[in-house]
């Protein structure tokens, strides 16, 4: 029997003084509620109460354990109401992970709006451009590009990004401008390490396909350092548009082969399968879906 329910049915006794009335109380016969004192007894190795046939005593024992168990069931009453609280009131610290250049670009905003709602709410954002595992490193909320491969993960999709090919004027004026996806195979292509060493960029137009290998003299695990190598006039670089857009449209850097298109980024937001998610993870990842998706 439920030890907990058994100290619940204890106390009541004590307090009716009757068995059938807790039995009523209960919804338990009255040979149950019996069963209930006497498992306690048996598990302590001592009586709680003396019967006689018109009323039940506390022995010495019983009511040192009578007020014990008053104390744990009221522990046990005040940590459910602390659970229900946190599944009813965004609260207590939230931990996300996001790439790097679209964490920094476009959720650091919505984080911020969004803890200004709920004020009592603690984001940490780890931006890192690896798979993390969520597991492992107890993160509530991902950022996942690309395709998913974790299915023990609930997935909502955002906006995806759209990626551009970019190089700064300078480097263009020295090694001439691409006017097809095959010229850059003579161009210095900078790579980013997540996507691989023997990544591709696969360029199309109408039903042409293109794939250019990526051979240059760099590659990096970050897109913020792509972006600089090619703001100074390195190479050319593939990146997502929420990178590349503000550079592109100060001049800083031009968008090649505009009228070929990279293949779009699927974006998710993802979050660990469980079955009663605390109100912070539901209301963040709401947040976010409502605002990106």
């Amino acid at each position: 029997m439920d030890r907990l329910t058994s100290m619940a049915v204890f106390i009541r006794v004590v307090e009716k003084g009757s068995f059938a009335a807790v039995a009523d109380e209960f919804g338990l016969s009255t040979t149950m509620v019996a069963n209930h004192v006497r498992g306690l007894e048996q598990r302590l190795g001592a009586r709680l109460l003396d019967r006689t046939t018109r009323r039940h005593s506390l022995t010495e024992i019983g009511a040192a354990y009578l007020e014990r168990c008053r104390d744990v069931l009221s522990s046990v009453q005040a940590a459910e109401q602390v659970a229900e609280a946190l599944r009813a009131v965004p609260q207590g610290i939230l931990r996300v992970t996001a790439p790097v250049s679209w964490g920094a670009h476009r959720l650091v905003p919505v984080i911020g709006a969004y803890t200004a709602m709920h004020p009592a709410v603690q984001v940490e954002l780890s931006l890192n451009d690896r798979v993390v595992d969520m597991h492992e490193e107890g993160f509530d909320v991902a950022i996942r590009s690309g395709t998913l491969r974790d299915e023990q993960l609930i997935a909502r999709p955002l906006r995806s990004s759209q990626m551009f090919a970019v190089a700064s004027p300078a480097y263009l004026q020295t090694h001439g401008m691409p006017t097809h996806p095959s010229d850059l195979e003579q161009h210095n292509c900078l790579g980013f390490m997540p996507w691989g060493r023997d990544h591709h960029w696969r360029f199309t137009r109408d039903e042409q396909q293109v794939s250019v290998p990526v051979r240059g003299g760099f590659i990096c695990n970050s897109g913020q350092a792509l972006l600089t190598a090619a703001l100074h006039h390195v190479g050319v670089v593939v990146q997502a548009d929420v990178l590349l857009a503000p550079a592109i449209r100060s001049g800083q850097l031009v968008h090649l082969l505009a009228d070929w298109n990279l293949s779009t980024r699927l974006i998710h937001l993802v979050r660990r399968r469980e079955v009663h998610p605390t109100a912070k993870l539901r209301s963040f990842v709401d947040f976010v879906v409502e605002r990106l998706g």
